[in-house]
């Protein structure tokens, strides 16, 4: 027992405890997993991709999606989510090639895209379409990134499948009543316009329960 207790044994114990922490991180959150619900920069103009109860007064009519250098606005927080076809498991990281759902979450409609011409720069029209998370096909976006998984610290492209165009900004912004926001549409071609980074957020992570299954409901926060 005298052993059990001596202070050299307990500060072993901890560094151990400590070090097992410290390796699930990395291994746990070096990647971007479905159910997280996180912020989007856009690296080339820092600004986060945004939207709200505001809607277009051209194109579609439908609620806007912007860019906005705020780093607190609630308002820039997506759900990643599956699709009709593609299940996105709670917890598992998401691939590089795989198509997603982005769900804004604070109105619950989704990221989508469409052949209307956007009202600034009348590239193609981004906006988030659907109600309680429930849209269409023009909702889906393919995740473009170099390795086998979308890596946090990675910056990626999100390439829309029904037009094959990437989420884009290109600086235009917006007067009254969204001052100072930027435009957000989709380009054909790839650019610096066109590369994300995953940000703040909360972060789901897989872990093995005693069964041996994956459990995906552990959660980790970064705001």
């Amino acid at each position: 027992m005298g052993h059990c207790s001596s202070p050299g044994f307990l500060l072993s114990y901890l560094l151990l405890l400590c070090c097992i922490f410290c390796l699930s991180l990395s291994t746990e959150l070096s990647f971007v997993t479905c159910g997280s619900v996180i912020k989007l920069l856009n690296i080339k103009h820092n600004v986060r991709l945004h939207s709200h109860d505001v809607r277009y007064g051209s194109g579609s009519g439908q609620q806007s999606v912007t860019g906005v250098t705020s780093v607190e606005d609630s308002n820039s927080y997506w759900s990643i989510r599956g699709t009709g076809d593609t299940v996105c498991h709670r917890g598992a990281p998401v691939k590089c090639g795989q198509t997603i759902r982005l769900t804004h979450v604070n109105t619950g409609r989704n990221l989508h895209s469409h052949y209307f011409a956007s009202p600034l720069s009348s590239n193609q029209e981004v906006s988030a379409f659907g109600e309680e998370g429930e849209g269409d096909h023009l909702d889906e976006w393919m995740v473009q990134c170099g390795g086998s998984v979308w890596k946090r610290e990675e910056a990626v492209r999100f390439r829309h499948q029904a037009t094959d165009a990437l989420l884009s900004v290109t600086g235009e912004q917006y007067g009254r009543p969204i001052q100072g926001q930027r435009e957000v549409h989709a380009m054909a071609s790839a650019s610096q316009h066109s590369l994300w980074k995953a940000m703040e957020g909360i972060f789901m992570k897989p872990s093995e329960n005693p069964m041996g299954n994956r459990d995906y409901s552990h959660a980790h926060t970064e705001f």
